[in-house]
């Protein structure tokens, strides 16, 4: 019987088994790798996604022998060092996820290989650091540390020092830390509210604000509320929360995502049980949620209970508005908007929320951007890895400079600042949630 040639049918994402020794096994991984690999090389749709693919398909065109055998096994982790689990590879472009038969899933595989390499290898300290968010923003975000810190960081000798003996790169955005915190900002609000539940939605929201939105973004963790509140939904702000794990999961520290979970789930749960649904102001910690921790812990009844409760926020807001629940009181128009899809929203597989909602706002027009912004997490702001960055950011600045926007965002703030950092037009960045905030006049 022939294989049969591709899919349309919805991606499978199969349980991640990285509890089992075989899933570390060297030779085991190898196979594996070179086995994907070949499958990756004679299709090459995702060329354009990431460095990874380059890197792959010029070791092999660069092989003896033309093909993935020629490839040493050594380079095989050239490609690794390349992923950032954006996960656009598997959810819309790949035609051999599973369902189809030959089940392939590169992030996953990546993760795999990310996940064995950090078992055998740790990581270097930068990296550890980088990924250590609860600690690292949080000590960079304390009253007078804050202030020094992004001071320091827009001088080009503390830069230069920093690319040549840590290895973060001289010209790369860096977040700008604050010293008010979300939490210490935004409370919880509406208790008085009526809760109208629809099939979908309980009607009161708890906000995980994340390690970025709390120090980095508080403002639009700020927004966030006062939309909510704006739409009668009673609000309550997540304290006593850690990471979510994406970045320890990107490093392939595994037994820290689980040590994370361990800390969240139940804290999460117990607002679960109390009728909250839940939501992140960064599409990355929804996505670790709704997908990678139930793929991690198939078994576990907890994580799966917290990832149904879990939305995307506009994911949320239009399932309110198709149940006449969202307010329409707009106050004013946003003019002509470029709005870039953030990869780890476009994973979730819910559709395009974010342009339909700003769709709904009278005199405004949305351009939707569906490419990678390049930022990653950490893969923008290492030394050996911006220019590849900045590289793949490049066709989305193009997007919002031929869109001739007044304003521009994305529903990850990293992915904003990215694009602003190679914008050179007079539109303004804003995060989407912002512009509905400053749509309502509120």
């Amino acid at each position: 019987m022939a294989v049969r040639e591709g899919s349309l049918e919805a991606p499978k994402r199969l349980p991640i088994e990285w509890e089992t020794e075989a899933y570390y096994d060297l030779d085991k991984l190898n196979h594996e790798l070179e086995r994907v690999y070949d499958i990756c090389h004679g299709c090459r749709r995702c060329v354009s996604l990431c460095q990874s693919f380059p890197v792959l398909f010029d070791l092999v065109d660069n092989s003896p022998t033309l093909e993935v055998d020629g490839v040493a096994k050594a380079d095989f982790m050239k490609v690794v060092d390349h992923c950032y689990l954006c996960d656009l590879c598997a959810e819309t472009k790949c035609p051999y996820v599973p369902p189809h038969e030959w089940a392939v899933d590169f992030p996953h595989m990546m993760l795999r290989a990310k996940a064995t390499r950090f078992r055998n290898e740790s990581a270097p300290w930068r990296d550890r650091l980088l990924t250590s968010t609860d600690v690292t923003l949080a000590a960079a975000a304390l009253p007078g540390v804050a202030q020094a810190v992004n001071a320091s960081l827009k001088m080009p000798f503390v830069r230069n020092q920093l690319d040549r003996f840590v290895g973060l790169h001289a010209d790369a955005p860096m977040p700008e830390f604050h010293r008010r915190s979300a939490k210490s900002v935004v409370g919880d609000s509406g208790a008085a509210t009526a809760v109208q539940a629809t099939d979908r939605t309980a009607g009161k929201l708890a906000i995980y604000v994340t390690c970025f939105g709390n120090h980095n973004e508080p403002g639009v963790v700020e927004d966030l509320a006062a939309v909510l509140q704006h739409n009668d939904i009673p609000v309550h702000v997540v304290r006593d929360d850690k990471c979510c794990g994406m970045p320890k999961l990107d490093l392939g520290d595994l037994e820290a995502v689980r040590r994370l979970k361990d800390h969240n789930i139940p804290r999460l749960l117990e607002l679960v049980d109390r009728g909250f649904d839940l939501t992140a102001p960064i599409p990355s910690c929804v996505l670790m949620y709704k997908q990678e921790l139930p793929l991690m812990f198939p078994n576990d009844p907890d994580v799966a209970r917290v990832g149904r409760a879990f939305f995307d926020p506009f994911e949320y807001l239009m399932l309110r508005a198709k149940a006449g629940l969202m307010k329409t009181d707009w106050k004013q128009g946003l003019g002509k908007v470029a709005y870039h899809a953030a990869c780890h929203q476009r994973a979730q597989g819910m559709g395009a929320r974010t342009r339909e909602l700003l769709q709904l706002i009278p005199d405004s027009e949305v351009t939707v951007i569906d490419r990678c912004s390049g930022h990653d997490g950490t893969y923008a702001v290492k030394s050996e890895t911006y220019a590849f960055a900045k590289k793949i950011c490049a066709p989305v600045v193009d997007r919002v400079t031929r869109a001739e926007a007044q304003v521009f965002g994305s529903d990850c703030p990293m992915a904003g600042r990215m694009i602003e950092h190679g914008y050179e037009g007079a539109a303004k960045h804003m995060h989407p949630i912002t512009m509905v905030r400053k749509a309502y006049g509120i």
